[in-house]
């Protein structure tokens, strides 16, 4: 622990004398693997099951803050004679010079930090979503991959559906201009509740590392892990928890290789009162080159007497409400509208509705094993997700927050009055009002969140025009001294 406490120092040190290869591709084809996981709650585990299934891949090292869960999973491990390393400080895990690559599926506000010092450390990586807990994160996630020749995956698993993009070249062939991008992220979310005074840290737990990068100060909720998700100090609201999956399959079929030029976002936290911070009920308008797109999130149900959600509704070429019902707790899903007809997930339907055609879904292994195979083969382009990918699609997520989070409260009719022109966007927010209402929430004697318009320079990633002096504070996290990422990588 006491080498490990200088580590972020050594690490830097080590990267400009080890020697590197220009070429990343320094593991044969036949070589065994071997990979750690860093952060081990649901989404580690799916991480170490994918690891597990991959031929000449060995789980040689598991990493959690909090004991609890990396003795869980250490013995999850033994079960399957799979005597793995364990780690309580990644800085730690990081000097073993026999791992390859790491996986990340830490808390949102560790990500970048982790991914710089791991390939500062020569090792690859494979980071979850999103990648970055803001604009200039991700930016210097993508130097360090370059800097030093690391293959760095963003975990976006629809990358590895090979059918969308079968269905994209379909789309910009056949289909016309494109009108709009109609995204929806309606997931069930339930109060995390309210305090009054901090709440409890586990004792398994070192809340100095599991805070890293971040603000300490006491536990402002009940739960330390997940509901972390909905404060913005560590996480990224609905908007970047879930929708970087769907934001990234509009950029990739739209074939944008910038950021949007402009967002305007509203909404709020409605039919509970907790220590929540981000909106459970939130719609982002994009301008992507004239191209709109919407992206709404929805955190209550259905109905208030059950956890199932509702069916997007689109609005077609021909003014026509088509609504496609959804069936489960989850509805994340994703539609190009255009003028002969839309593309709904990997379905093609014309203007009233009518299904034409399936695009067939054609899987490359997962994200892991997309990951492992561009590691054997050394090439960046086997990447299905690399790193600036993954930060561009992160970033629209960013815009989208930041709009909201320096808005202001308004009567709902003063947001009335700026959409109801824009037959798209108006016909969202009537969604929503109706959704609301179900649950009790009449918005019209409620304040909604009216985030502010604002333009993006996606050469600089940074705000410009109105409202931009303040929109750019949001560019950047303040970091601790210990934990902190150079500006120069």
């Amino acid at each position: 622990m006491k080498t490990g406490l200088t580590s972020a120092t050594g690490i830097a040190l080590a990267s400009k004398t080890l020697g590197f290869s220009k070429n990343p591709g320094i593991i044969g084809s036949n070589d065994r693997i071997n990979v750690a996981v860093i952060g081990l709650r649901s989404q580690g585990l799916s991480h170490i099951n994918a690891y597990k299934r991959i031929p000449n891949v060995n789980i040689a090292a598991l990493c959690d803050v909090d004991s609890s869960f990396l003795d869980e999973r250490l013995e999850y491990l033994r079960k399957d004679n799979i005597n793995a390393k364990g780690y309580k400080d990644l800085r730690i895990l990081l000097e073993d010079k026999d791992i390859d690559a790491v996986s990340i599926v830490t808390p949102n506000h560790w990500h970048a930090l982790a991914t710089v010092w791991a390939c500062q450390a020569g090792k690859h990586v494979c980071v979850e979503k999103p990648v970055s807990h803001n604009i200039w994160e991700g930016r210097k996630m993508v130097e360090a991959a370059r800097k030093y020749n690391r293959m760095v995956q963003a975990d976006f698993d629809s990358r590895s559906n090979l059918s969308y993009e079968a269905a994209f070249d379909y789309m910009h062939s056949e289909l016309g201009k494109i009108l709009q991008v109609r995204i929806v992220n309606y997931k069930r979310r339930k109060s995390i509740g309210k305090l009054i005074g901090p709440g409890t840290i586990p004792p398994t737990v070192d809340y100095n590392l599991w805070t890293g990068p971040g603000p300490i100060k006491p536990l402002l909720r009940e739960n330390l892990h997940y509901d972390w998700h909905w404060q913005w100090a560590t996480g990224n609201s609905e908007l970047g928890n879930n929708g970087p999956h769907q934001l990234d399959i509009c950029r990739w079929g739209l074939r944008k290789k910038t950021l949007p030029e402009s967002v305007f976002s509203f909404g709020g936290r409605y039919g509970y009162l907790d220590d929540g911070e981000t909106p459970n009920t939130h719609v982002a308008w994009y301008d992507y080159d004239g191209i709109p797109v919407i992206y709404e999130s929805r955190g209550l149900g259905e109905t208030p007497e059950t956890d199932n959600m509702d069916g997007i509704t689109l609005l077609t070429a021909t003014g026509k409400k088509i609504k496609h019902p959804y069936e489960g707790v989850q509805n994340c899903s994703i539609a190009f509208v255009c003028e002969q007809g839309y593309i709904y997930e990997n379905s093609l339907y014309d203007n009233d509705g009518i299904k034409l055609k399936d695009f067939r879904k054609q899987g490359i292994g997962g994200a892991q094993a997309n990951f492992i195979n561009a590691l054997k083969t050394g090439k960046l382009d086997d990447l299905k997700s690399d790193i600036e990918d993954g930060h561009l699609s992160t970033s629209i997520c960013h815009m989208g927050n930041i709009s909201y989070q320096v808005g202001d409260k308004h009567p709902v009719n003063e947001l009335i009055n700026k959409i109801r022109d824009n037959n798209y966007l108006y016909q969202v927010f009537q969604g929503m009002e109706e959704h609301l209402q179900k649950h009790g929430v009449d918005l019209a004697k409620e304040q909604i969140i009216i985030g502010k318009p604002l333009t993006l320079d996606s050469r600089t990633e940074r705000f410009t025009g109105d409202n931009s002096q303040i929109a750019n504070l949001f560019i950047k996290d303040t970091y601790r001294e210990q934990f902190n990422i150079p500006d120069q990588i």
